[in-house]
């Protein structure tokens, strides 16, 4: 990273040098620690001439104040007072964050006039400075000017709010939440010939350190198993498939556990059925399901939730070499269920499908939720501010939507009905891997649903927001780590004793 924050709260402060973040809502005629940072009045004046009305996320920056102890004041709005929520505080530690590129050090006054400033609050905003803060560069020798300026500086930061210890300790929650986050995007941003399944397997295998129970499935295990409908895809490349089980045990024995799917492609060049080579070089972020949930799983053992969690991620790299999967091909899933392969470019469904039976089969879960890079026309229907929802039940969904809602890693419900399935029914097998362009994000969710019996299941397909999302506060990396905090925020909220 190019920047990194060294935080430390205080219930006062006086800055020597530096920079002084002052936080104003909307309509307050005086932000936060002014009466600290500008002792000769220049504020109202800069205010006024400014027209800074405490707008959220506008900002405005006074250079060398005249009589301040701060080098610089950055006056930055917080909007409605009534109206803030934790992704507001998120946002604005993004934006504070943004602002700080060039600073050595930093005063920021949190506790804002007009507003009951929590510790989760002040925590949040924090967060938001991290996560703006983020950078994937590990593959750069050579840096710009002003790269070479903020390269791996640590930017003290003194955080004053009267809620220290409640800030402290929200603070330790929430970093959890960071670090899963983070993990997430370097699995992402990875190149393909530095991750591979194997590579994969063993970043995973990592979490143990954080009291993780991690088990990895070789090849020749999954051929026991049954797993054609994975070994299928993974047949084309010369590196071997791994899928990994990862158990974090936080609630009690007898509760079952909640599980989260991954879908793992490592590399998807189509197989056969080969993509063009305008923008292939994106597919490295095929498996950015598996990515979250990993980071998920860091997160609740970070975390030390109250949950019993179960993370299954299906890695594989799909190579159109001579013995690639061809088109037409029929393949036996765990299940005992017969697919033709009509598309071996639509090869994440056979992962998951067998992923989510081995799941199902093995650890009994309450409920089971996959995330998947799995099909262009999600972002076709919701571009890529929306994540595409697919449940067999309304609970479930219910709470994953407002989860999203309250993270803003927003999901959208989409469609399941007995009229797709027959777009999937095949003359040689018991099912087709596609159902043709038209419907195809719910074609494919109606193909996984074959393999989760009653189980409440949800499919959130994820292609448009997993990567190449839209850069804003609190992410300016290509791999954003959609589903980590969504995922988190579900458990906290539904699921932890």
């Amino acid at each position: 990273m190019p920047m990194k924050f060294e935080f430390t709260f205080s219930k006062s402060h006086r800055p020597a040098g530096g920079s002084a973040v002052l936080l104003q809502v909307a309509g307050a005629k005086e932000p936060a620690g002014a009466a600290v940072v500008d002792p000769e009045g220049v504020l109202p004046r800069a205010v006024k001439i400014g027209k800074f009305t405490g707008k959220a996320l506008a900002a405005l920056d006074v250079v060398a104040p005249h009589g301040s102890p701060a080098d610089r004041i950055i006056l930055l709005g917080l909007g409605d007072a009534a109206a803030l929520t934790s992704h507001d505080w998120l946002k604005a530690g993004g934006a504070a964050a943004a602002k700080l590129r060039s600073a050595e050090k930093a005063t920021i006054f949190i506790d804002a006039p007009g507003v009951d400033v929590t510790g989760k609050a002040a925590a949040d905003f924090v967060l938001g400075m991290e996560m703006n803060a983020y950078v994937f560069d590990s593959y750069k020798t050579r840096k710009s000017d002003d790269e070479s300026k903020t390269a791996q500086k640590v930017v003290k930061v003194t955080i004053v709010t009267g809620m220290v210890i409640a800030a402290k300790k929200a603070f330790a929650t929430v970093q959890a939440v960071g670090e899963g986050v983070f993990l997430a995007r370097d699995l992402v941003n990875e190149p393909a010939n530095v991750l591979g399944p194997v590579e994969f397997a063993a970043r995973a295998k990592e979490l143990e350190k954080l009291g993780v129970e991690v088990e990895t499935l070789t090849e020749r295990e999954m051929k026991k198993l049954g797993m054609g409908a994975l070994l299928g895809v993974a047949q084309g490349s010369s590196r071997p498939p791994r899928l990994v089980a990862m158990q974090w045990k936080g609630g009690k024995a007898k509760d079952k556990p909640i599980a989260f799917i991954g879908k793992g492609v490592v590399f998807d060049t189509g197989g056969i059925s080969i993509k063009p080579a305008s923008g292939m070089e994106e597919m490295k972020g095929d498996m950015g399901g598996a990515a979250a949930v990993t980071g998920l799983m860091h997160v609740l053992a970070a975390r030390k939730a109250s949950v019993n969690a179960v993370g299954i991620i299906g890695l594989v790299e799909n190579m159109p070499d001579g013995s690639a999967q061809r088109p037409g091909d029929i393949v036996t899933s765990m299940s005992g269920q017969t697919i033709e392969v009509i598309n071996t470019d639509a090869e994440g469904r056979l992962v998951l499908c067998d992923a989510l039976w081995y799941c199902n089969d093995r650890f009994k879960p309450k409920a089971m939720i996959d995330l998947a890079t799995l099909t262009g026309a999600i972002m076709v229907a919701l571009s890529n501010h929306y994540a595409g929802l697919f449940a067999n039940d309304d609970r479930l969904a219910e709470q994953l939507l407002k989860a999203g809602t309250t993270t803003h890693e927003r999901l959208w419900r989409m469609p399941l009905g007995k009229e797709y399935d027959k777009m999937i029914d095949s003359k040689f097998a018991d099912m087709k891997n596609t159902g043709g362009r038209h419907g195809g994000s719910v074609t494919a969710a109606q193909f996984l649903k074959r393999f989760v019996k009653e189980t409440p299941w949800a499919h959130l397909d994820i292609a448009g927001t997993a990567m190449g999302s839209p850069t804003h506060e609190i992410n300016q990396s290509w791999g954003s780590g959609f589903g980590v905090r969504l995922l988190d925020e579900l458990v906290r909220a539904n699921y932890e004793s």
